[in-house]
């Protein structure tokens, strides 16, 4: 299979072309903008900053006034939202409450992460667990049928896009109906772009996802759906006020695009916070058993990794060797987890 030469992504990613040297399509467009990548991470770095203050602002008294929270952490116990929620909390002082949601495959080890870290950082935590046997169903579902466009699946697998959409949307009204004002995802430089870091939400673009994930998921999960998308009184309060004169504006931010990202720094200081590697998990999750099997499944129907698009980012960024990433992509998964996890699925969806 031919690979890029300056990255990991192969001739079976989507849209991929190749120069007469082997580079990729994706690679010399970076090239192009590569010098304006420091640039872009101190504007939006400045960005960030400058809404911390907006918020502080906006709430009248300080971070002792009215609201409980300054920011809602999509904490999945990986390393990167372990970090995120580190940051947020420990260098830039906000009142953080860490939301999870338990797809009912996290790994042991994550969970007790997320409990000793949240500790450690004195934040509150949040779990929401939902029924198994109806996550199991849109899981299984997932995998047997082709429901998401290939743009979406360039990016992740069938079963995650599931998983992460159904979280998303929780976390999302979670923060509309508690009138927190950011959202935190520990997206690292190769999932997501720096100039998508700190974006207000858009409620147009909402109804669009949640009509979306309601199209491809409401006949498999049913009446539960409800439990999980936003309703119309949601998008009312986006668009209004709390009827105290305050802002309703909200943000999507995921601070690592615009920090530096060093992953064995990263691991470094979240081990400190009391966080340690689950053993079970495959070598591109720090917290899901269920990744594993949206990798073999995203292989046997597409030809190419899930997270051959991620790393190929951060190659190219200078944050994982070339060596390191066609390593992670060739490790498959164990196949203990991806049989245990498929009776799983068999036995309750």
């Amino acid at each position: 299979m031919k690979i890029c030469v300056n990255c990991v992504l192969p001739e079976t990613y989507p849209g991929i072309r190749f120069s007469q040297d082997g580079m990729c399509s994706y690679c010399r467009k970076h090239l192009e903008l590569k010098s304006d990548l420091e640039e872009l991470q101190n504007r939006y770095r400045s960005k960030f900053l400058r809404l911390l203050g907006e918020i502080d602002q906006a709430e009248g008294s300080g971070r002792s006034g009215r609201r409980a929270y300054d920011a809602i952490v999509a904490y999945s116990g990986g390393k990167d939202s372990t970090y995120t929620a580190a940051v947020l909390a420990r260098d830039y002082h906000l009142r953080v409450l860490a939301v999870t949601f338990d797809n009912g495959f996290l790994s042991p080890q994550a969970l007790k992460n997320i409990g000793r870290v949240s500790e450690a950082l004195r934040i509150d935590s949040l779990v929401f667990a939902p029924d198994k046997k109806t996550l199991c169903r849109a899981f299984k579902y997932s995998v047997d049928r082709d429901i998401y466009p290939l743009k979406a699946l360039g990016r992740a697998s069938s079963v995650c896009n599931t998983c992460m959409n159904l979280a998303k949307s929780y976390i999302l009204r979670t923060a509309i109906e508690m009138g927190v004002p950011l959202i935190a995802y520990g997206w690292s430089p190769g999932q997501a772009p720096v100039q998508s870091s700190v974006m207000k939400l858009n409620s147009r673009l909402i109804r669009q996802t949640q009509s979306a994930v309601a199209r491809q998921l409401a006949d498999i999960v049913g009446p539960k759906i409800v439990a999980y998308l936003l309703q119309e009184r949601h998008f009312q309060l986006l668009s209004g006020d709390f009827g105290r004169g305050e802002s309703r504006s909200m943000y999507n931010v995921h601070p690592l695009a615009f920090l530096q990202y060093d992953e064995r720094k990263i691991l470094e200081e979240i081990q400190a916070l009391g966080w340690q590697p689950p053993a079970d998990t495959d070598s591109n999750s720090s917290n899901c058993l269920l990744n594993s099997l949206g990798i073999e499944n995203h292989l046997q129907k597409f030809g190419f990794h899930p997270y051959a698009f991620e790393l190929a980012g951060l190659v190219r960024e200078g944050y994982l060797s070339r060596a390191e990433g066609l390593a992670r992509l060739a490790a498959r998964p164990d196949e203990k987890i991806v049989s245990e996890v498929k009776r799983t699925l068999a036995a309750l969806a």
